[in-house]
């Protein structure tokens, strides 16, 4: 195996063969397209590296030694496997298959990356999917994923990963129809002081709501009535009439068509765009496996959210 690693070492060893199996260099050289001097040179110098004979040279025939012919069935025979490896893996290419494992967080991968599931599988019935859904950020090199889904911009400073942004969504303030009739419609970001608020910790920038408006910023930091870490609790407390929160598209969605809830100071949202990410392991080639999810991923969100 090493010869092959050696510079030239491949050319050497299709030379030999080539010449084993014609019995002359010059045929050796036409079916290789080479001319027989370089043919012969390559073979001399896989002898040098080895330092045996293995060919037997007279002025009419080229015979393998006994040591040549034992090598020549060796090697062969490695190639053959190389050849079937390779394959095999253009073959596992061609036909996706094996395990996908998969890291998304709970909320998001319960209400965009579960219901994809089923129709993936049954599209490529040889891949297997492993998901585990939490909020952790897991190691994904360490603890062996094929690729973790990350909402927003938070974990992405691994420069060994690669970050694959999927989708683009945006943050919004809501509550529910009957909150706003109670209390009142805010017309500015200053009079959320006047209102029950609700949080959500997760925020990156929590304590504070950052919004922005056609270039303007506003800073605000609510005074709220409920706090949570887990971003549906006050979500579901806004569509109860309890407040107002500031939260993602594709989480209010939802609620917001049904007319559960509408937005508050439209336009006012996040301080920029959030993302939605496919970290990946260092390297430049993808698993045929993991790219087909990660399309179907990146499809289904984009449909969803009308990208």
């Amino acid at each position: 195996m090493q010869e092959l690693l050696e510079p030239g070492g491949l050319e050497e060893l299709a030379a030999f063969l080539a010449v084993a199996e014609a019995g002359s260099f010059v045929e050796a050289a036409r079916k290789l397209g080479r001319d027989a001097s370089v043919v012969s040179r390559r073979v001399s110098q896989l002898e040098q590296r080895l330092g045996v004979r293995l060919l037997s040279r007279t002025t009419r025939r080229v015979a393998l030694t006994e040591v040549g012919a034992t090598y020549a069935r060796r090697v062969q025979a490695l190639l053959d496997e190389l050849a079937s490896a390779s394959r095999e893996a253009s073959d596992f290419a061609a036909s996706p298959q094996g395990l996908v494992r998969v890291s998304v967080p709970l909320t998001f991968g319960r209400q965009w990356i579960a219901p994809l599931l089923p129709s993936f599988l049954a599209h490529h019935p040889q891949i297997r999917i492993d998901a585990r859904f939490s909020d952790r950020f897991v190691d994904v090199v360490a603890e062996g994923f094929d690729v973790a889904i990350r909402v927003g911009a938070r974990g992405l400073q691994d420069s060994s990963l690669t970050a694959r942004r999927l989708a683009s969504y945006r943050n919004l303030l809501v509550a529910a129809p009957g909150y706003l009739a109670a209390h009142g419609t805010p017309l500015l970001p200053a009079d959320l002081a006047d209102h029950a608020c609700l949080g959500f910790t997760g925020h990156a920038a929590w304590p504070d709501w950052p919004l922005t408006k056609d270039g303007v910023r506003r800073t605000v930091r609510p005074a709220c009535a409920l706090v949570a870490d887990h971003s549906e609790v006050p979500l579901m407390a806004a569509i109860d009439g309890a407040g107002i929160t500031l939260t993602a598209h594709w989480l209010a969605g939802p609620t917001l068509r049904a007319g559960r809830l509408v937005e508050v100071l439209p336009g006012w949202g996040g301080k920029e765009d959030g993302g939605v990410y496919a970290i990946l392991p260092p390297g430049r080639l993808v698993p045929t496996k993991t790219r087909l999810f990660v399309e179907a991923v990146t499809r289904s969100i984009r449909a969803g959210w009308g990208q």
